[in-house]
């Protein structure tokens, strides 16, 4: 970390914090057999893993986590609104009641109420996860790589040449890009993020800044947001919707131009980075395999159109870990199919682009009380609230994408 009076920064690596897992287990440790294995510990694996341990029936159940790292690095942030206290509002780090947009033609500060915006920073997800965890002795955890999943006879996993069997595996793990057909997009929403603490007070703590479209979108859609926990320090996020990745310097030169040029800042320090690469697809995928279930992004629950996920991963996994304590099958219907649709025709829109993406999100808050929005953007909308937002969005391109998907 370096600070400088001009704002360029340079950063190398992602701060680590220490905390001890104690409950490690090696190979030669691991049972040969589990009720259920959760391969991933990431916020799908973990979400779940902590509803399935707040059902009093499912108490007893022996359950083996596994992951390739112990999850010591703040390396990621989760953002989500939601009307009523979230499962995790105790990790909670910030929320806001207001957000606002920005783009070259529209800007906007606007509340939100019923609804907050929150925030959850990594580290605190995963400390929080595994303070539960070792309180919990029907729990193991192993750092190691899976080699394969497998579900014909039997079920299980294959890690370090040792075969574990279980009732259930619940993967979260995308091994590749799958195999995508005729009408499938693939784009990559792919972002860098600085905490950047100032000298002066500089960040309105009240709002978010959910989209600020005024940066250059000459690699495609582009936009920057800004969450702020303190008047002198914010997560400043610059993302991007495009088939390829940047240069790693472009990336910082982008966040530097943003924080000079919009911000009005000239000295800031970095004190943490982050960086992440989401797929933003209408490619189906398959939510199950046999006894093999899929959850996280790897079993469809990030939403094609904007990236965001953590939302329905909750309401996932606590589908899931309901209908196991009811001992039914934990295969779980996903959102609305109309919701696909509308994601897959936004998606040919940009692929294509028909409309610049800019265009798209400043037209949906311009036109529509935000609230409707974020329940549009939340799968959570009326029939008729999706009509009135679709409605007011450019006819003819969207038409074209439309007919694409049908065909």
């Amino acid at each position: 970390m370096q600070k400088t009076g001009t704002g360029h920064v340079t950063f190398t690596g992602i701060f680590t914090y220490n905390f001890t897992t104690t409950f490690l287990l090696k190979e030669d440790m691991l049972q040969s057999h589990y009720d259920y294995i959760i391969a991933g510990a990431g916020c799908a694996g973990l979400s779940l893993l902590m509803r399935i341990l707040q059902q009093n029936e499912l108490q007893q159940k022996r359950i083996l986590l596994i992951d390739e790292t112990e999850k010591e690095r703040n390396d990621r942030t989760w953002c989500f609104w939601e009307k009523e206290e979230s499962f995790f509002e105790t990790i909670v780090f910030q929320s806001w009641d207001k957000l606002q947009f920005y783009s070259d033609d529209f800007s906007s500060e606007f509340s939100i109420a019923p609804y907050s915006y929150k925030m959850i920073r990594g580290i605190d997800f995963y400390r929080h996860c595994f303070a539960v965890i070792r309180q919990s002795p029907n729990v193991d955890f192993h750092k190691g790589k899976i080699d394969r999943l497998f579900s014909d006879a039997t079920t299980g996993i294959v890690t370090g040449g040792k075969t574990i069997t279980a009732d259930y595996v619940f993967n979260s793990i995308l091994f590749g890009k799958p195999e995508l057909k005729k009408k499938d997009v693939w784009l990559l929403q792919h972002f860098k993020g600085w905490l950047v603490e100032t000298e002066t007070p500089v960040f309105n703590v009240a709002a978010a800044t959910l989209m600020d479209f005024r940066i250059s979108q000459k690699n495609g859609t582009a936009f920057c947001y800004v969450l702020p926990s303190s008047p002198t320090e914010a997560l400043v996020e610059y993302t991007l919707f495009t088939p390829a990745l940047l240069q790693p310097h472009e990336y910082d030169e982008g966040l530097e131009n943003y924080l000079r040029a919009f911000l009005g800042l000239k000295s800031f320090t970095v004190k943490e980075s982050e960086f992440g690469v989401i797929p933003m697809t209408n490619h189906r995928f398959a939510n199950r395999h046999n006894r093999i279930v899929h959850i996280g992004t790897a079993g469809g629950q990030t939403k094609g159109s904007s990236g965001y996920t953590f939302s329905f991963i909750q309401r996932h996994s606590k589908q899931i870990a309901e209908n196991l304590a009811r001992q039914e099958q934990p295969f779980v219907a996903g959102s609305p199919k109309r919701f696909h649709f509308y994601d897959s025709v936004l998606l040919q829109v940009l692929d294509n682009h028909l409309v610049e993406g800019e265009e798209i999100f400043a037209t949906m808050f311009r036109k529509n009380k935000p609230q409707e929005v974020l329940a549009f953007l939340n799968n959570t909308s009326s029939f008729a609230t999706e009509l009135k937002i679709i409605s007011t969005l450019p006819i003819l391109p969207f038409f074209k994408a439309a007919m694409r998907q049908m065909m």
